[in-house]
């Protein structure tokens, strides 16, 4: 919804080192009160991020008239600066939006593409005939995908935005040229990768400065990206894709700027910049369920998070679930059965056949939930579903082991005075992506394509829908959520995680409309994620909790491994409270807290 174009006045500042003393820094320039929060409750809109400098610019946005999309641009911008590892423009995404003016539910499909020249066979390695692993993927230019973020963001702000991309990078490069203090989650990201790092030259120039990660308190500044967003604002998309950046996207992937004296093997990939200066934002229909009266909008294929999210809340809402054990007995196994047809059934839906409609009817959701006892886990890994959904029988055979898939990402939620909402999953897959930075650009490219199947892994007699092909997008778990109440907004959220974010997603909710949690304590409560394995994996809390009496019902349960080890997700949520009062919800804890903001608090 548009509203009349404003101008966000924003001081820039003289550039310095790159790394300096906290002690040395000159003070913020952003609202004072605005200090780090889980939860804010108020009036006038509304953004939670994993981050207090993105969720500030979000906010300042809103408090200069700017919408709900115009604050998320704002703030993902924000977080390509501050979450680099996970936020970059060389990445990806998934983009739901609610629009108060018609009701509806738009989505953005923003996600990385296969480049022309990539085949089903990319990741077989020629010499031995065999799929490379993932190490050998990951740190390459094979990893790297056609990026999205950046068109899904003219995409957002050309349909339902006010203001012009250029104006709302501003808050970014002003972050990006002043700096940001470097906290313990920044210092963990950079550690887990710093082997990885130092073997790229122009990462280890930008990311290790004197050879190893910046000091807690200290600042961390990015010129590079600075003059990068400049040029983006001045010259437009055009120069990402297909122009003199595209160029240089392209080149990076072809010629990894790796250390002579490194012995890594960083094996070149096949993005050219045509292939940027074809990249198209797709618009889909979202996913749609009815879960206890509530109206449930996701993410459609090429995600799963909406249909599995969908399929395993048709296959919930078969029972009734209050008590605490028995709901997250229903929810173990819903997730079950739900990631069991993922596997089977979803992929590109421009290559694949998705059956969407069955996987998301309540016919289908009935012959899988008669499968659920109350008392005995099924035996994973489960078996897709009889897409004829007729009667309560498992086809023969087993289902797949779960492919890797990374298990970062981050999330943002927004909304405004006028009630729009936007719930925004992005991401450029694995902390540090494929450890290529674009030489003098300031940000890093993604590895989107090692979440390809490298080879069949579905069960005999079903096709995998996730091998890789030329522009082709890879299936994702991501899963921004909307809940509507009488057509109206009552939640927003979303996580990272990999494929745990669909459970982590299911979870909340589950919290929240079965079991009565408000949506703080739905966001801070211990998880569990099951996709389909063996054991469920699980934070501490929740086998401290719950691991006894689940026990007793068949669960096995592991300590959720990680990065970061025991912590599932990193949630952002929003609820509707009524009369234009929004709560803003963060993490409290995982991964060192996030950020939540309102434009005007609640006194």
């Amino acid at each position: 919804m548009r509203r009349p174009a404003a101008v966000i006045a924003l001081a820039t500042a003289a550039l310095a080192t790159l790394v300096v003393p906290a002690q040395a820094r000159q003070p913020a320039a952003h609202a004072p009160q605005d200090e780090k929060q889980a939860v804010a409750v108020g009036y006038g809109g509304a953004v939670a991020s994993v981050d207090l400098d993105a969720s500030r610019s979000g906010v300042e946005v809103l408090r200069h008239g700017g919408n709900a999309v115009d604050a998320a641009v704002a703030t993902a911008a924000t977080l390509g600066v501050t979450e680099p590892y996970v936020s970059a423009i060389g990445g990806g995404g998934y983009f739901t939006y609610y629009d108060a003016r018609t009701h509806k539910v738009s989505t953005f499909d923003g996600r990385e593409t296969g480049p022309a020249k990539m085949t089903k066979d990319f990741f077989i390695d020629p010499k031995t005939g065999k799929p490379l692993s993932f190490d050998e993927a990951v740190t390459s230019g094979l990893s790297v995908g056609v990026p999205g973020t950046l068109a899904t963001w003219d995409s957002a702000l050309r349909r339902f935005g006010s203001r012009r991309l250029g104006d709302l990078l501003q808050p970014a490069i002003k972050v990006a040229k002043n700096g940001f203090t470097v906290d313990q989650e920044f210092v963990d990201q950079t550690t887990v990768n710093q082997d990885r790092f130092k073997d790229i030259v122009p990462t280890r120039e930008l990311f290790l400065p004197g050879g190893k990660p910046p000091a807690v308190g200290s600042t961390f500044r990015n010129p590079d990206l600075a003059a990068t967003y400049e040029q983006i604002a001045k010259k437009g998309l055009g120069w990402f894709y297909g122009g003199e950046l595209g160029k240089e996207i392209a080149s990076t992937v072809q010629h990894p700027p790796v250390d002579p004296n490194a012995t890594r093997d960083v094996r070149p990939g096949v993005v050219r910049s045509s292939d940027l200066a074809r990249y198209k934002v797709v618009p889909r229909d979202p996913t749609h369920v009815d879960y206890r009266g509530l109206d449930v909008y996701g993410m459609a294929p090429s995600s799963s998070g909406g249909s599995t999210v969908g399929e395993a809340l048709n296959i919930m809402k078969q029972f009734k679930l209050s008590d605490p054990v028995e709901a997250l007995q229903v929810y173990l196994e819903a997730s079950k059965l739900a990631y069991a047809d993922r596997g089977a059934y979803v992929g590109d839906p421009a290559y694949e056949n998705v059956p969407l409609k069955t996987l998301l009817s309540d016919r289908f959701a009935r012959s899988r939930a008669c499968l659920i006892k109350p008392d005995q886990a099924l035996t994973a890994p489960v078996a897709p579903g009889d897409l004829k959904g007729e009667g309560c029988t498992t086809p023969s055979g087993t289902g797949q082991q779960l492919p890797y898939e990374g298990p970062q990402t981050t999330h943002l939620v927004a909304t405004d005075k006028w009630g729009n909402v936007v719930s925004y999953t992005l991401t450029i897959e694995q902390f540090g992506g494929s450890a290529l930075t674009v030489p003098h650009r300031g940000f890093l490219l993604n590895n989107e394509m090692t979440d390809f199947n490298f080879t069949s892994s579905t069960p005999a007699g079903y096709p995998d829908p996730n091998l890789p092909a030329a522009g082709k997008r890879p299936r994702s778990s991501m899963a921004p959520t909307i809940v509507l109440k009488n057509g109206r907004p009552l939640l927003a959220v979303g996580s990272p995680g990999g494929s745990t974010i669909i459970t982590t997603v299911l979870q909340i909710l589950l919290n929240r409309i079965d079991l009565g949690m408000t949506l703080p304590q739905a966001v801070e409560a211990p998880r569990a994620t099951q996709r389909n394995t063996a054991q469920t994996a699980a934070e501490q809390a929740f086998i401290d909790k719950y691991g006894a009496a689940l026990k007793a019902k068949g669960q096995d349960f592991v300590l959720f491994p990680g990065p970061p080890a025991g912590v599932i997700g990193s949630a952002a949520g929003l609820e509707f409270l009524g009369g234009g009062k929004v709560e803003a919800v963060a993490e409290k804890v995982r991964r060192h807290g996030g950020s939540a903001l309102v434009a005007v608090p609640a006194r």
